[in-house]
């Protein structure tokens, strides 16, 4: 039986401009160059440039319309002269662009499929499973697909039915190829590929490599266990014999194709400041990075298609395509119009965002004195700005910040705070970087347990338990103290 009732329901729902904000919020500096590209092409509307003499303005609220009423858009539009829809800079000119000439270098795997023409040449058929094999290795060097499954990729790719054996024929001798430990399944494979290829073009005593390559054969868990000890005993080794052993397999390279790396790939590992903070005779001064202000605007073609249609339609020269083509040109507009709003709201919000931070730490950023930290949450700079935690969140974590001391990451300021045996509480941050010069000073033949770390730093005011030490450790990946121990 059908019945009728009413219900009441409290739903938050973002209107497309608020979830593009969102969006371009949570870019760092790096890729927003990219995304307004992207925008561009996809937007005849929008175009880079500005007016000279020209302000933006823009309404700060805008109403949502159901019912578009095509005359008063175009009252409206024509009114508010398109052409001013720009973002400027108010404290730099946009940066001079300079393009990084790039050399044209073979990649790595183009440099093994050279090595594959000297290895393969009659047999098609052996040519293109070794062709796949190499198509299957990472960028670090290794193959880590299953031999299954490279065998499903040649029969349903390249209508190749093989058996695994010879698979694994072809991959020996692509294991064989420059740089030494290409094509391995693991580390511990590609460490005996290595020192197998040394031994083959060692000159005299090759003792030691043979020591290394049992101990990568047959002990690798109590090597990468730092068991010394049993290693000694096994190795009938001393503590000296040990030590350059250990020191022949560390001088191996754990990721083979790391020499390989295109200069693009370098390029992109550049950091990109999104905020710039100078002290200028001890004042403080905050700027957004250039790149974060745009020039942009709406397209004069589209405000004189406006126009034009506007004319004609008070003469009665309009037609149904005319009608049609001109509700085509207002949904770009209003889609160029709203991207240039979000920009600036990105600049607004970042600028809100990092200016609080600022104020906050304004005796780091003076000072650069790590110990100068105040501890600090996203809810006290959403406090400050009254605008929502995941906003900032979104602020701090994707951006960088260039000051004098180097150029650091937003969310590095952000910490828990711990109170000392004197009741003052002071950054999480500052007992990090108390127990990571402590490890740095430890003899590594003694390495401090946790429970020691934890005694010095009691004895220096700070009340801190050992497995709060243990997270403070894995948080700045410091291995426990078994694995920090050296010969």
């Amino acid at each position: 039986m059908l019945k009728q009732n009413l219900s009441q329901k409290m739903l938050q729902k973002l209107s497309p401009q608020q979830i593009q904000l969102m969006k371009l919020l949570q870019i760092p500096t790096a890729t927003l160059e990219q995304r307004i590209k992207e925008e561009l092409e996809a937007n005849p509307a929008l175009e880079e440039g500005q007016e000279v003499g020209e302000e933006f303005e823009q309404e700060e609220v805008e109403k949502e319309q159901e019912d578009f009423e095509l005359e008063e858009y175009l009252e409206e539009y024509i009114e508010d002269d398109p052409s001013s829809y720009r973002v400027k800079s108010e404290r730099h000119q946009a940066e001079e662009e300079k393009t990084i000439p790039i050399a044209v270098e073979d990649t790595f795997h183009d440099h093994l499929e050279t090595q594959l023409g000297m290895l393969v040449q009659d047999d098609e058929e052996d040519f293109q499973i070794a062709l796949q094999i190499i198509g299957s290795i990472d960028e670090d060097g290794y193959l880590r697909r299953d031999t299954a499954a490279i065998l499903d990729d040649l029969m349903f790719a390249q209508n190749i039915i093989t058996t695994e054996e010879k698979v694994l024929s072809l991959l020996a001798k692509i294991q064989q190829f420059d740089p030494p430990g290409v094509g391995a399944r693991d580390l511990q494979e590609c460490l005996q590929i290595q020192l197998r290829h040394k031994f083959r073009f060692a000159n005299g005593n090759r003792k030691l490599l043979d020591c290394a390559y049992k101990l990568v054969s047959e002990y690798f868990a109590e090597f990468t266990k730092k068991h010394y000890s049993k290693l000694k005993k096994q190795l009938a080794l001393s503590d000296e014999e040990l030590k350059d052993v250990i020191d022949e397999i560390l001088k191996l390279n754990p990721k083979p194709a790391s020499g390989y790396s295109t200069q693009r790939q370098k390029t992109n590992n550049y950091v990109i400041p999104d905020f710039i903070i100078v002290n200028r005779d001890g004042e403080l001064e905050l700027t957004l990075n250039s790149r974060n202000a745009p020039e942009l605007r709406v397209n004069d073609q589209y405000r004189d298609m406006l126009l034009n249609y506007r004319y004609n339609k008070e003469r009665r020269k309009t037609t149904r395509e005319d009608k049609q083509a001109i509700i085509f040109i207002k949904q770009k507009i209003d889609s160029a119009k709203w991207f240039i709003d979000a920009i600036r709201k990105r600049q607004h919000t970042m600028y809100k965002t990092m200016y609080a931070i600022l104020q906050f730490q304004y005796d780091f950023f003076l000072t650069g004195d790590q110990r100068r930290l105040k501890p600090m949450i996203l809810k006290d700079i959403a406090d400050l700005t009254g605008l929502d935690i995941s906003t900032v969140s979104r602020v701090a974590n994707s951006k960088f910040v260039q000051t004098e001391f180097g150029t650091k990451r937003l969310k590095e300021f952000f910490s828990e705070s711990l109170q000392t045996q004197d009741g003052e509480e002071v950054s999480t941050l500052e007992v990090k970087n108390i127990l990571t010069d402590i490890i740095e000073e430890e003899n590594k033949r003694k390495p401090y347990s946790d429970e020691k770390l934890k005694d010095m730093l009691r004895k220096r005011g700070y009340n801190i338990a050992r497995r709060t030490v243990a997270k403070y450790r894995e948080q700045l990946n410091i291995p426990v103290a078994r694995l920090r121990k050296e010969l």
